[in-house]
C-alpha cells in the first residue's frame, strides 16, 4: 500500500511539473522561424494565440503541423499541450494567411449564442484555481497594455465589450453608424466624468481599431478611451461542465496599473457572462443589441446604464454590489434622491 501511495504521489508531482514546465517552441511559417514560449497547462488555442502575436495570422486561420502528430489533435483548441509529446528540439510548421480584409474576417467569425451559465461553486473554483492564477500572471508579465490616453487618478474603470454590447456586428448596413447602439456617444460622454474607459473585444486588434474609428469613438472630443484590448489579452480556462473557453481577466489591467485600478473600482459590461468568470463580482451582463434596424428606436440600455454608473460612482467598493440587480438599484436610488 505504501509503495502504491508513493507511486501515486510521484505521478501527481510528475503531472504537476509537466503542466508547469515552460516550453520554447520553434514555429516555421512563410520561410521564417519564430520562437514562442508556452506551458504544459496551456491549450492548443493558447499556442495559436502566441503564434498570432509574432505572425499576425489569426488563430482561426492557422493550421499546425508537427512531427508524429496527426492533424485532428492539433486542430482541437481545447487539448492541453501537456497531453502532447512536444519537444523543444522539434520544429512546428504553421500554414495560414494574414487576414487583410477585416470586415470579411468579422463576418466569417462564428457567432457565440450559447452563453452558458456556470454554477456559483464552479465559478469560484475557476477563479481560485492555481493553474488559472499562473496563466494570469504570465499574461501580466508577457502582454503589455498600450495606453491611448493616461490613466486618471481618482477615476473608476469601465471595461466595455464591442460586439452586441456597443455594436450589432451581424446585421448589414451601408453605414456602420446604422448598427451602433443608440446613445453610445451620450453614454460614453456622461460616464467619462467618473470613469476611465477601456474597450476589450474578443476579436483582432485591427478590427477593434477599425470599428472604433468608424463609430467615431476614438475621435470624439467629449471623452477619451484609455486603451484598446483584443483577444490576445484573454486567457484560457477550463470548466468541469463546459470544457475549455476564453475569458477576459480584469487582473491583467489591475496587475499592470495597480496604482489606478483594482477590484474595488472596476466594472465590466459584456453580453457574455463567461467573459468575466475570473472576476464575477465585477461583471454586468448587458442585454445584447441585435437586429439593429428593428430595435434601434426602442433600445434604452445605455441610457439606463448611464444612470446606474453615475449612481454608484461615489461608492468605495464596487465589488460588493450585485450587478445582476442593477436596474432595481437605479430605481431605488432615484426614489431616495427624490425624497431628499
Amino acid at each position: 500500500m505504501a509503495s502504491t501511495a508513493a507511486a501515486g504521489a510521484g505521478a501527481v508531482a510528475s503531472s504537476s511539473s509537466v503542466t508547469e514546465e515552460e516550453l520554447t517552441l520553434t514555429v516555421k511559417w512563410s520561410g521564417k522561424e519564430y520562437t514562442v514560449r508556452v506551458c504544459g497547462d496551456d491549450s492548443i488555442g493558447e499556442l495559436k494565440r502566441r503564434i498570432c502575436q509574432v505572425t499576425n495570422v489569426l488563430p482561426k486561420r492557422q493550421k499546425l503541423l508537427y512531427p508524429k502528430l496527426s492533424g485532428p489533435k492539433l486542430s482541437d483548441d481545447s487539448i492541453l499541450l501537456s497531453q502532447l509529446p512536444l519537444k523543444s528540439s522539434l520544429k512546428m510548421t504553421m500554414i495560414g494567411t494574414v487576414e487583410d480584409d477585416i470586415i470579411v474576417d468579422q463576418v466569417d467569425a462564428p457567432e457565440i449564442v450559447d452563453d452558458f451559465e456556470l454554477g456559483q461553486d464552479e465559478v469560484v473554483d475557476i477563479k481560485d484555481k492555481e493553474v488559472n492564477k499562473q496563466k494570469l500572471q504570465r499574461r501580466i508579465n508577457q502582454f503589455k497594455i498600450e495606453l491611448l490616453n493616461p490613466c486618471r487618478e481618482g477615476k473608476k474603470l469601465l471595461v466595455l465589450d464591442i460586439d452586441y454590447t456597443l455594436f450589432d456586428h451581424r446585421s448589414t448596413a451601408e453605414n456602420p453608424l446604422e448598427l451602433m447602439r443608440p446613445y453610445l456617444h451620450e453614454f460614453l460622454s456622461a460616464v467619462y466624468a467618473e470613469y476611465d474607459i477601456i474597450i476589450w473585444s474578443a476579436t483582432s486588434m485591427k478590427w477593434v481599431e477599425l470599428k472604433m474609428q468608424q463609430l467615431g469613438v476614438l475621435s470624439n472630443p467629449n471623452y477619451k478611451i484609455t486603451a484598446l484590448l483584443d483577444h490576445m489579452a484573454m486567457i484560457t480556462v477550463q470548466s468541469d461542465s463546459r470544457g475549455i473557453f476564453d475569458c477576459k481577466p480584469l487582473g491583467l489591467i489591475w496587475g499592470q496599473f495597480p496604482e489606478f485600478y483594482s477590484s474595488k473600482n472596476t466594472i465590466m459590461f459584456d453580453d457574455l457572462r463567461r467573459n468575466f468568470v475570473m472576476n464575477p463580482q465585477n461583471g454586468l451582463t448587458i442585454r445584447p443589441f441585435r437586429k439593429a434596424h428593428a430595435n434601434r428606436d426602442t433600445d434604452q440600455e445605455l441610457v439606463n446604464l448611464t444612470q446606474y454608473l453615475l449612481a454608484i460612482a461615489d461608492l468605495k467598493d464596487l465589488s460588493k454590489l450585485d450587478h445582476k440587480h442593477w436596474e432595481s438599484y437605479t430605481e431605488e436610488t432615484a426614489k431616495r434622491r427624490r425624497h431628499n
